[in-house]
Protein backbone atom coordinates (compact mmCIF):
# COMPACT_ATOMS: atom_id res chain seq x y z
CA UNK A 1 0.00 0.00 0.00
CA UNK A 2 1.03 3.29 -1.28
CA UNK A 3 0.02 6.30 0.61
CA UNK A 4 -0.20 8.00 -2.48
CA UNK A 5 -2.55 5.83 -3.47
CA UNK A 6 -4.80 7.17 -0.93
CA UNK A 7 -5.48 10.57 -3.03
CA UNK A 8 -5.02 10.02 -6.61
CA UNK A 9 -6.45 13.19 -7.38
CA UNK A 10 -6.87 16.39 -5.44
CA UNK A 11 -9.20 15.69 -2.36
CA UNK A 12 -12.39 18.34 -2.31
CA UNK A 13 -15.26 18.26 0.50
CA UNK A 14 -15.84 20.26 3.16
CA UNK A 15 -14.10 21.52 6.71
CA UNK A 16 -16.19 23.15 9.78
CA UNK A 17 -13.42 25.63 10.82
CA UNK A 18 -15.00 28.93 8.20
CA UNK A 19 -18.08 28.87 9.93
CA UNK A 20 -18.65 26.81 12.93
CA UNK A 21 -14.85 27.30 14.78
CA UNK A 22 -14.51 25.19 17.68
CA UNK A 23 -18.21 24.62 18.29
CA UNK A 24 -19.45 22.60 15.85
CA UNK A 25 -21.88 19.86 16.95
CA UNK A 26 -23.23 16.51 15.83
CA UNK A 27 -26.30 17.68 14.13
CA UNK A 28 -24.52 20.68 12.15
CA UNK A 29 -22.12 18.15 10.38
CA UNK A 30 -24.87 15.65 9.65
CA UNK A 31 -26.85 18.76 7.77
CA UNK A 32 -23.72 19.41 5.80
CA UNK A 33 -22.95 16.29 5.09
CA UNK A 34 -26.42 16.17 3.78
CA UNK A 35 -26.01 19.16 1.56
CA UNK A 36 -23.36 17.80 0.41
CA UNK A 37 -24.68 14.16 -0.56
CA UNK A 38 -27.23 16.15 -2.65
CA UNK A 39 -25.58 19.07 -4.45
CA UNK A 40 -22.18 18.33 -4.31
CA UNK A 41 -20.95 14.68 -4.47
CA UNK A 42 -21.57 14.52 -8.26
CA UNK A 43 -19.43 17.12 -8.59
CA UNK A 44 -16.45 15.57 -6.67
CA UNK A 45 -16.60 16.72 -3.04
CA UNK A 46 -16.71 14.07 -0.99
CA UNK A 47 -14.79 14.52 2.78
CA UNK A 48 -16.95 16.00 5.45
CA UNK A 49 -13.89 16.95 8.10
CA UNK A 50 -14.75 18.25 11.59
CA UNK A 51 -12.33 20.81 12.63
CA UNK A 52 -10.39 21.87 15.93
CA UNK A 53 -12.00 20.95 19.51
CA UNK A 54 -14.08 18.55 19.08
CA UNK A 55 -12.79 17.01 22.31
CA UNK A 56 -14.17 20.35 24.36
CA UNK A 57 -16.80 19.91 26.69
CA UNK A 58 -16.99 23.76 27.00
CA UNK A 59 -15.27 25.46 23.50
CA UNK A 60 -18.55 26.69 22.52
CA UNK A 61 -19.34 28.81 25.30
CA UNK A 62 -16.49 30.40 25.97
CA UNK A 63 -15.66 34.49 25.04
CA UNK A 64 -12.78 34.74 26.22
CA UNK A 65 -10.68 32.22 24.70
CA UNK A 66 -10.77 30.38 21.62
CA UNK A 67 -8.42 27.51 23.01
CA UNK A 68 -9.23 27.03 26.70
CA UNK A 69 -6.60 26.67 28.86
CA UNK A 70 -6.76 23.25 30.26
CA UNK A 71 -10.25 23.05 29.69
CA UNK A 72 -12.68 20.16 29.84
CA UNK A 73 -11.75 18.08 27.46
CA UNK A 74 -12.93 14.23 27.23
CA UNK A 75 -9.85 11.89 27.69
CA UNK A 76 -9.96 8.33 27.53
CA UNK A 77 -7.71 6.04 30.07
CA UNK A 78 -4.80 6.21 27.20
CA UNK A 79 -4.29 9.82 26.37
CA UNK A 80 -6.13 9.97 23.87
CA UNK A 81 -8.91 12.66 23.25
CA UNK A 82 -12.98 11.58 22.69
CA UNK A 83 -15.38 13.41 20.89
CA UNK A 84 -17.39 15.86 23.54
CA UNK A 85 -20.80 13.55 24.24
CA UNK A 86 -22.64 16.89 24.61
CA UNK A 87 -21.71 18.09 21.33
CA UNK A 88 -21.55 15.05 19.60
CA UNK A 89 -23.89 12.48 21.36
CA UNK A 90 -23.66 9.61 19.47
CA UNK A 91 -20.29 9.59 21.10
CA UNK A 92 -21.48 8.94 24.83
CA UNK A 93 -21.66 5.00 24.76
CA UNK A 94 -17.59 5.32 24.30
CA UNK A 95 -17.68 4.29 20.24
CA UNK A 96 -15.93 7.56 19.66
CA UNK A 97 -16.55 9.51 16.18
CA UNK A 98 -17.92 5.61 15.24
CA UNK A 99 -21.42 5.76 14.73
CA UNK A 100 -21.32 9.39 12.85
CA UNK A 101 -18.67 8.35 10.51
CA UNK A 102 -21.22 5.32 9.52
CA UNK A 103 -23.95 7.71 8.84
CA UNK A 104 -21.53 10.09 6.44
CA UNK A 105 -20.39 6.77 4.89
CA UNK A 106 -24.04 5.88 4.20
CA UNK A 107 -24.30 8.81 1.90
CA UNK A 108 -21.10 8.11 0.01
CA UNK A 109 -19.19 10.54 1.70
CA UNK A 110 -15.93 10.26 3.55
CA UNK A 111 -15.18 11.11 7.19
CA UNK A 112 -11.91 13.72 8.68
CA UNK A 113 -10.98 15.14 11.58
CA UNK A 114 -9.13 17.82 12.71
CA UNK A 115 -6.03 17.00 15.11
CA UNK A 116 -3.04 18.77 17.14
CA UNK A 117 0.19 17.35 17.15
CA UNK A 118 1.34 15.88 20.11
CA UNK A 119 -0.01 14.48 23.26
CA UNK A 120 -2.95 16.01 26.01
CA UNK A 121 -0.61 18.08 28.48
CA UNK A 122 -3.53 17.11 30.68
CA UNK A 123 -2.25 13.11 30.02
CA UNK A 124 1.26 13.80 30.65
CA UNK A 125 0.19 15.82 34.35
CA UNK A 126 -1.70 12.76 35.63
CA UNK A 127 0.61 10.15 34.22
CA UNK A 128 -2.27 8.42 32.16
CA UNK A 129 -1.39 5.53 30.12
CA UNK A 130 -0.28 4.68 26.77
CA UNK A 131 -1.34 2.00 25.09
CA UNK A 132 0.55 -0.94 24.31
CA UNK A 133 3.64 0.13 26.42
CA UNK A 134 4.39 0.19 30.37
CA UNK A 135 4.92 3.78 29.92
CA UNK A 136 2.96 6.74 31.03
CA UNK A 137 2.22 10.11 28.55
CA UNK A 138 4.78 12.24 30.79
CA UNK A 139 7.29 9.85 30.09
CA UNK A 140 7.34 10.70 26.23
CA UNK A 141 6.12 14.03 26.43
CA UNK A 142 8.10 17.04 25.02
CA UNK A 143 7.38 20.16 27.22
CA UNK A 144 9.51 22.16 25.58
CA UNK A 145 7.56 21.72 22.75
CA UNK A 146 3.99 23.78 23.03
CA UNK A 147 1.78 25.04 19.97
CA UNK A 148 2.00 29.08 20.77
CA UNK A 149 -1.83 28.98 19.58
CA UNK A 150 -3.52 26.22 20.94
CA UNK A 151 -1.97 24.85 24.11
CA UNK A 152 -4.06 21.66 24.61
CA UNK A 153 -0.46 19.44 23.48
CA UNK A 154 2.77 18.48 24.36
CA UNK A 155 5.26 17.27 21.56
CA UNK A 156 5.92 13.51 21.68
CA UNK A 157 9.30 12.05 21.85
CA UNK A 158 10.94 10.12 18.88
CA UNK A 159 11.23 6.69 20.86
CA UNK A 160 9.09 3.37 20.52
CA UNK A 161 6.61 4.43 23.60
CA UNK A 162 5.83 7.57 21.66
CA UNK A 163 5.60 5.81 18.54
CA UNK A 164 3.63 3.73 20.16
CA UNK A 165 1.88 6.33 21.17
CA UNK A 166 0.81 7.54 17.92
CA UNK A 167 0.07 4.10 16.76
CA UNK A 168 -2.22 3.45 19.16
CA UNK A 169 -4.19 6.85 18.02
CA UNK A 170 -4.22 6.62 14.22
CA UNK A 171 -5.45 2.80 15.45
CA UNK A 172 -8.24 4.43 16.88
CA UNK A 173 -9.16 6.89 14.86
CA UNK A 174 -9.24 3.57 11.69
CA UNK A 175 -11.40 1.71 13.84
CA UNK A 176 -13.67 4.89 13.99
CA UNK A 177 -13.95 4.93 10.32
CA UNK A 178 -11.57 8.16 9.49
CA UNK A 179 -10.49 8.85 6.01
CA UNK A 180 -9.01 12.13 6.52
CA UNK A 181 -6.82 13.98 9.13
CA UNK A 182 -5.89 16.88 9.91
CA UNK A 183 -2.77 17.30 11.79
CA UNK A 184 -2.51 21.15 13.16
CA UNK A 185 0.72 23.11 14.39
CA UNK A 186 3.11 20.03 12.66
CA UNK A 187 3.66 21.66 8.90
CA UNK A 188 5.00 25.07 9.57
CA UNK A 189 4.48 28.08 12.23
CA UNK A 190 5.60 31.10 13.58
CA UNK A 191 5.76 30.03 16.93
CA UNK A 192 9.30 28.45 16.35
CA UNK A 193 10.72 30.49 13.46
CA UNK A 194 13.35 31.93 15.75
CA UNK A 195 14.34 28.97 17.32
CA UNK A 196 16.01 26.64 14.25
CA UNK A 197 12.91 24.22 15.33
CA UNK A 198 15.58 23.17 18.55
CA UNK A 199 12.49 22.53 20.45
CA UNK A 200 9.82 22.22 17.43
CA UNK A 201 9.48 17.86 17.07
CA UNK A 202 7.13 18.37 14.55
CA UNK A 203 9.50 16.91 11.62
CA UNK A 204 9.37 13.55 13.56
CA UNK A 205 6.00 13.47 14.83
CA UNK A 206 5.14 13.80 10.96
CA UNK A 207 7.34 10.60 10.39
CA UNK A 208 5.51 8.92 13.23
CA UNK A 209 2.09 9.45 12.25
CA UNK A 210 2.91 8.49 8.79
CA UNK A 211 4.02 5.47 9.90
CA UNK A 212 1.83 4.49 12.09
CA UNK A 213 -1.52 5.47 9.59
CA UNK A 214 0.51 2.72 7.44
CA UNK A 215 0.14 -0.13 10.32
CA UNK A 216 -3.92 0.76 10.13
CA UNK A 217 -4.33 -0.52 6.83
CA UNK A 218 -6.82 2.05 6.03
CA UNK A 219 -6.20 4.96 3.80
CA UNK A 220 -6.71 7.72 5.60
CA UNK A 221 -5.58 10.89 4.12
CA UNK A 222 -2.96 13.16 6.04
CA UNK A 223 -3.16 16.85 5.89
CA UNK A 224 -0.73 19.39 7.57
CA UNK A 225 -1.27 22.64 9.10
CA UNK A 226 -0.55 25.17 9.61
CA UNK A 227 1.54 27.30 6.72
CA UNK A 228 3.41 28.25 5.22
CA UNK A 229 5.39 24.94 4.74
CA UNK A 230 9.11 25.52 4.22
CA UNK A 231 10.04 24.56 0.30
CA UNK A 232 13.60 22.91 1.46
CA UNK A 233 11.33 20.38 3.39
CA UNK A 234 9.20 19.64 0.05
CA UNK A 235 10.39 16.01 -0.14
CA UNK A 236 9.47 15.50 3.92
CA UNK A 237 6.03 16.88 3.11
CA UNK A 238 5.94 14.37 0.03
CA UNK A 239 6.95 11.52 1.45
CA UNK A 240 4.99 11.56 4.52
CA UNK A 241 1.65 13.13 3.37
CA UNK A 242 -0.72 14.17 1.02
CA UNK A 243 -1.66 17.36 1.72
CA UNK A 244 0.41 20.19 3.14
CA UNK A 245 -0.32 24.13 3.57
CA UNK A 246 1.50 26.37 1.93
CA UNK A 247 -0.38 29.67 3.40
CA UNK A 248 -1.21 30.42 6.90
CA UNK A 249 -4.94 30.52 7.44
CA UNK A 250 -6.43 32.22 4.52
CA UNK A 251 -9.17 34.42 4.41
CA UNK A 252 -11.78 36.76 2.41
CA UNK A 253 -9.29 39.42 1.64
CA UNK A 254 -7.59 40.34 -1.85
CA UNK A 255 -4.72 41.46 0.54
CA UNK A 256 -3.87 37.62 1.38
CA UNK A 257 -5.06 36.15 -2.17
CA UNK A 258 -3.01 38.14 -4.65
CA UNK A 259 -0.06 36.74 -2.88
CA UNK A 260 -1.22 33.50 -3.72
CA UNK A 261 0.04 33.85 -7.27
CA UNK A 262 3.58 33.71 -5.83
CA UNK A 263 2.91 30.69 -3.41
CA UNK A 264 1.36 28.56 -6.04
CA UNK A 265 4.07 29.50 -8.08
CA UNK A 266 6.69 28.88 -6.00
CA UNK A 267 5.14 25.05 -5.26
CA UNK A 268 3.72 24.30 -8.72
CA UNK A 269 6.32 21.81 -9.63
CA UNK A 270 5.34 19.78 -6.04
CA UNK A 271 1.88 19.07 -7.36
CA UNK A 272 1.33 15.77 -8.18
CA UNK A 273 -1.12 12.81 -7.47
CA UNK A 274 -1.07 11.94 -4.06
CA UNK A 275 0.78 14.69 -3.25
CA UNK A 276 -0.90 18.53 -3.03
CA UNK A 277 0.27 21.75 -1.93
CA UNK A 278 -2.77 23.16 0.03
CA UNK A 279 -4.21 26.73 -0.61
CA UNK A 280 -6.50 26.27 2.55
CA UNK A 281 -10.32 26.25 2.72
CA UNK A 282 -12.18 28.26 0.26
CA UNK A 283 -13.82 31.08 2.05
CA UNK A 284 -17.21 31.22 0.22
CA UNK A 285 -20.89 31.78 0.95
CA UNK A 286 -21.93 32.23 4.70
CA UNK A 287 -18.67 31.96 7.01
CA UNK A 288 -18.13 33.47 10.78
CA UNK A 289 -20.94 32.24 12.43
CA UNK A 290 -19.34 30.83 15.44
CA UNK A 291 -16.70 32.17 16.28
CA UNK A 292 -16.21 34.67 19.53
CA UNK A 293 -17.48 37.91 17.84
CA UNK A 294 -20.60 35.96 16.16
CA UNK A 295 -19.65 37.70 12.90
CA UNK A 296 -21.84 35.73 11.05
CA UNK A 297 -21.44 37.07 6.79
CA UNK A 298 -21.54 36.68 3.71
CA UNK A 299 -17.74 36.36 2.17
CA UNK A 300 -16.48 39.91 1.60
CA UNK A 301 -14.53 38.65 -1.23
CA UNK A 302 -16.14 40.22 -4.61
CA UNK A 303 -17.78 37.66 -7.19
CA UNK A 304 -14.75 38.19 -9.47
CA UNK A 305 -12.28 37.80 -6.71
CA UNK A 306 -14.22 34.03 -5.80
CA UNK A 307 -14.18 33.37 -9.74
CA UNK A 308 -10.14 33.74 -9.39
CA UNK A 309 -9.66 32.34 -6.74
CA UNK A 310 -11.51 28.79 -7.62
CA UNK A 311 -9.65 29.30 -10.80
CA UNK A 312 -5.99 29.55 -9.61
CA UNK A 313 -6.84 26.56 -6.98
CA UNK A 314 -7.97 24.69 -9.86
CA UNK A 315 -5.48 25.39 -12.40
CA UNK A 316 -2.50 25.01 -9.73
CA UNK A 317 -4.32 21.47 -8.62
CA UNK A 318 -5.01 22.40 -5.33
CA UNK A 319 -7.49 20.54 -2.89
CA UNK A 320 -10.92 22.60 -2.70
CA UNK A 321 -12.38 22.46 0.65
CA UNK A 322 -15.47 24.59 1.46
CA UNK A 323 -15.38 26.73 4.73
CA UNK A 324 -19.20 27.52 4.05
CA UNK A 325 -21.94 26.60 6.40
CA UNK A 326 -23.56 24.91 3.49
CA UNK A 327 -27.37 24.60 4.62
CA UNK A 328 -27.17 28.17 3.47
CA UNK A 329 -25.59 28.29 0.35
CA UNK A 330 -27.26 30.72 -2.13
CA UNK A 331 -27.36 29.71 -6.38
CA UNK A 332 -24.26 31.66 -7.17
CA UNK A 333 -21.78 30.33 -4.76
CA UNK A 334 -23.15 26.75 -5.86
CA UNK A 335 -22.42 27.44 -9.36
CA UNK A 336 -19.31 28.66 -8.60
CA UNK A 337 -18.17 25.54 -6.67
CA UNK A 338 -19.68 23.14 -9.31
CA UNK A 339 -17.80 24.91 -12.66
CA UNK A 340 -17.08 21.56 -14.24
CA UNK A 341 -14.70 23.10 -16.68
CA UNK A 342 -12.80 24.38 -13.97
CA UNK A 343 -13.15 21.04 -11.64
CA UNK A 344 -11.93 18.96 -14.50
CA UNK A 345 -8.52 20.08 -14.03
CA UNK A 346 -8.50 18.50 -10.60
CA UNK A 347 -8.96 14.46 -12.32
CA UNK A 348 -4.93 13.82 -12.06
CA UNK A 349 -4.54 14.11 -15.56
CA UNK A 350 -4.34 17.85 -15.79
CA UNK A 351 -0.98 19.93 -15.10
CA UNK A 352 -0.51 23.73 -14.15
CA UNK A 353 1.67 25.88 -15.26
CA UNK A 354 2.26 29.95 -14.40
CA UNK A 355 3.13 31.50 -17.94
CA UNK A 356 3.72 34.94 -16.85
CA UNK A 357 3.31 37.19 -13.49
CA UNK A 358 3.80 40.58 -12.57
CA UNK A 359 2.30 43.16 -10.17
CA UNK A 360 -0.57 43.59 -12.32
CA UNK A 361 -1.13 40.07 -13.97
CA UNK A 362 -1.10 36.82 -14.31
CA UNK A 363 -1.34 34.19 -16.93
CA UNK A 364 -1.44 30.16 -16.28
CA UNK A 365 -1.75 27.32 -18.51
CA UNK A 366 -3.36 24.25 -17.80
CA UNK A 367 -3.03 21.00 -20.01
CA UNK A 368 -4.50 17.49 -20.50
CA UNK A 369 -2.10 15.71 -22.57
CA UNK A 370 -4.39 12.87 -22.67
CA UNK A 371 -7.36 14.67 -23.59
CA UNK A 372 -5.28 17.15 -25.78
CA UNK A 373 -7.26 19.73 -23.35
CA UNK A 374 -5.67 23.01 -22.92
CA UNK A 375 -7.22 25.86 -20.55
CA UNK A 376 -5.19 29.39 -20.47
CA UNK A 377 -6.11 31.46 -17.24
CA UNK A 378 -5.91 35.45 -17.80
CA UNK A 379 -5.91 36.92 -14.34
CA UNK A 380 -6.18 40.40 -13.66
CA UNK A 381 -4.36 41.53 -10.17
CA UNK A 382 -4.74 45.20 -10.82
CA UNK A 383 -7.76 47.28 -9.36
CA UNK A 384 -9.09 48.81 -12.49
CA UNK A 385 -9.90 46.79 -15.62
CA UNK A 386 -7.86 46.44 -18.44
CA UNK A 387 -6.42 43.55 -21.07
CA UNK A 388 -4.19 40.95 -21.21
CA UNK A 389 -2.91 39.01 -23.62
CA UNK A 390 -1.00 35.98 -24.00
CA UNK A 391 1.31 35.18 -27.03
CA UNK A 392 1.91 31.60 -28.53
CA UNK A 393 5.92 32.28 -28.13
CA UNK A 394 4.62 32.87 -23.91
CA UNK A 395 2.80 28.94 -24.96
CA UNK A 396 6.16 27.88 -26.24
CA UNK A 397 8.57 28.91 -23.37
CA UNK A 398 6.31 27.74 -20.87
CA UNK A 399 6.39 23.99 -22.27
CA UNK A 400 2.96 23.78 -24.74
CA UNK A 401 4.13 22.21 -27.73
CA UNK A 402 6.18 19.56 -25.28
CA UNK A 403 3.00 19.07 -22.61
CA UNK A 404 0.91 18.18 -26.33
CA UNK A 405 3.61 16.23 -28.92
CA UNK A 406 2.28 16.80 -32.34
CA UNK A 407 1.24 20.45 -31.65
CA UNK A 408 2.73 23.12 -33.69
CA UNK A 409 2.34 26.86 -34.39
CA UNK A 410 0.26 26.99 -36.82
CA UNK A 411 -2.09 24.48 -34.82
CA UNK A 412 -2.91 28.00 -32.79
CA UNK A 413 -3.73 30.69 -35.37
CA UNK A 414 -7.52 30.90 -35.29
CA UNK A 415 -8.12 28.21 -32.35
CA UNK A 416 -11.32 28.84 -30.90
CA UNK A 417 -11.74 28.86 -27.42
CA UNK A 418 -14.35 28.84 -25.23
CA UNK A 419 -14.57 31.20 -21.79
CA UNK A 420 -15.67 28.98 -18.93
CA UNK A 421 -17.36 31.00 -16.78
CA UNK A 422 -19.35 32.97 -19.78
CA UNK A 423 -19.29 30.88 -22.43
CA UNK A 424 -17.74 33.61 -24.68
CA UNK A 425 -15.52 32.33 -27.83
CA UNK A 426 -12.08 33.14 -28.07
CA UNK A 427 -9.50 32.94 -30.90
CA UNK A 428 -5.80 33.25 -31.15
CA UNK A 429 -5.30 36.38 -33.31
CA UNK A 430 -1.92 37.53 -35.18
CA UNK A 431 -0.19 35.23 -32.22
CA UNK A 432 -2.05 36.08 -29.19
CA UNK A 433 -5.08 35.66 -27.27
CA UNK A 434 -6.42 38.72 -25.69
CA UNK A 435 -9.62 39.99 -23.29
CA UNK A 436 -11.02 42.57 -21.28
CA UNK A 437 -10.69 41.23 -17.48
CA UNK A 438 -12.26 42.83 -14.89
CA UNK A 439 -10.22 43.96 -11.44
CA UNK A 440 -9.32 41.20 -9.37
CA UNK A 441 -10.89 39.51 -11.89
CA UNK A 442 -10.00 36.00 -14.55
CA UNK A 443 -11.40 34.66 -17.79
CA UNK A 444 -10.53 31.20 -18.13
CA UNK A 445 -10.29 30.12 -21.95
CA UNK A 446 -10.68 26.54 -23.01
CA UNK A 447 -9.43 24.37 -26.37
CA UNK A 448 -9.16 20.98 -27.58
CA UNK A 449 -6.49 19.87 -30.15
CA UNK A 450 -7.59 17.54 -32.50
CA UNK A 451 -4.89 16.41 -34.56
CA UNK A 452 -5.22 16.87 -38.41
Amino acid sequence: MNKNEFAPTAPMGWNSYDYYCTAVNEEEVKANADYMAEHLLPFGYQYVVIDIEWYSNDAATDDQYQYIPFGDNEMDAYSRFQPSPARFPSSADGTGFTKLAAYIHAKGLKFGIHIMRGIPRKAAHDHCRVLGTEETADKIAEPSSICGWNPDMYGVKNTPAGQAYYDSLMQMYADWGVDFIKCDDICDTWTYRESNHNTFTGWEETRMIHRAIMKTGRPIVLSLSPGPAQLPRAYEYAHNANMWRITDDFWDSWELLKPMFWRCETWLDHVKPGCYPDCDMLPVGMIGGKFQDHNERMTAFTKDEQKTMMSLWCMFGAPLMIGADLTQMDDWTLTLLTNRDLLSMLDGKHHGTQVLRDDRQAVWMNVCQEEKEISLGLFNLSEEEREIAVTEKDLEEAGLYQEIPGMSKSDLEGRRFVESWGGEAAAMQNGELRALVPAHGVRVYKTRFLPR
